[in-house]
């Protein structure tokens, strides 16, 4: 019989520190319990952070993300922010010895705990908390040059969306029909109005505005909303958040993507139409390359 053990992880994921409740260990040696509420219920929330040459992107801004979502599922904030950066740190030092990546990404898991499995929630929780950190895989120059294809589907994920849950089946599958026809993101669409994709929030571009999705209990509000809005106040493009139809994203004089990995990145082809007009058609567009330029700047401006 096989079975699934620590050993069938690759080395260098079984050897990166990471830190479960109270405790830093290897991940190939960290260990849950089988009634965690994570596991039974997915009950619990994440949150991943950003770092660039070692330092954290707008930290406060995860932070304060994170305590929103604990606050909708009704699980106490376990840490306090100089706690939180002590770990991290200490995670990201690790990480830089083990791989030399000074990019990384920092995931931040808070479930409601162990208990015996019951709907409802125990009265008086202790949550599981874990923490580690990996190399980030950001976009390739090829990415950035030609844009990505991104397929369409009906959003059937649950109406929590603006929870950032780890109970991300959803999520999955939406983002397996893109990997099923070799594209980097599903687009998805309420009620014929765009609401994210499976991993990313969605922006298209307008006669040189940039519109977003508005925030509502079918959005997760990303990180990179009020990073946008500010990047566009600075370099001089009109921003604006509204309901948006399936038709205009179709029709839209660009399409981007924005995620901590991806930061934000241009979509040039939707269900194998290109995007855009006259001659920027299939290709990116000045919109994307205005703030993509602002957004490095922001990473060494806004990091600590």
């Amino acid at each position: 019989m096989n079975t699934l053990t620590p050993a069938a992880l690759p080395a260098a994921t079984a050897d990166t520190l990471c830190f479960l409740n109270g405790e830093y260990s290897r991940l190939g040696e960290a260990k849950v319990s089988v009634l965690d509420r994570g596991f039974i219920f997915g009950d619990g929330v994440y949150e991943v952070v950003p770092v660039y040459a070692r330092r954290l992107f707008r930290f406060d801004e995860h932070l304060a993300r994170l305590e929103r979502s604990l606050a909708k599922v009704r699980v106490p904030q376990p840490l306090q922010r100089e706690q939180w950066l002590e770990i991290i740190r200490k995670l990201v030092a690790a990480q830089h010895a083990q791989s030399g990546a000074d990019d990384q990404l920092v995931y931040l898991q808070i479930t409601r705990g162990v208990a015996p499995r019951d709907h409802v929630m125990p009265a008086h929780p202790q949550p599981t908390v874990f923490v580690t950190a990996t190399p980030m895989k950001p976009a390739t120059p090829e990415q950035r040059h030609a844009g990505v294809a991104c397929v369409t589907a009906r959003d059937f994920r649950w109406e929590r969306g603006d929870i950032k849950a780890v109970s991300l089946l959803g999520a999955v599958l939406a983002r397996q029909l893109s990997a099923d026809h070799g594209a980097a993101e599903t687009i998805m669409f309420r009620d014929g109005h765009l609401t994210e994709a499976a991993a990313s929030n969605v922006w298209i571009v307008k006669e040189g505005a940039l519109l977003g999705a508005p925030k509502s209990e079918h959005v997760l509000e990303g990180i990179r909303f009020e990073l946008l809005r500010e990047l566009c106040e600075d370099i001089g493009i009109p921003y604006s958040l509204r309901p948006i139809t399936e038709d205009e994203v179709r029709t839209a004089d660009e399409v981007l993507l924005s995620s901590a990995t991806k930061e934000v990145l241009p979509v040039t082809r939707i269900d194998g139409e290109e995007v855009g007009h006259g001659a920027l058609r299939g290709k990116p567009g000045p919109v994307y390359a205005r703030l993509h330029e602002a957004y490095q700047r922001a990473k060494l401006e806004q990091s600590i």
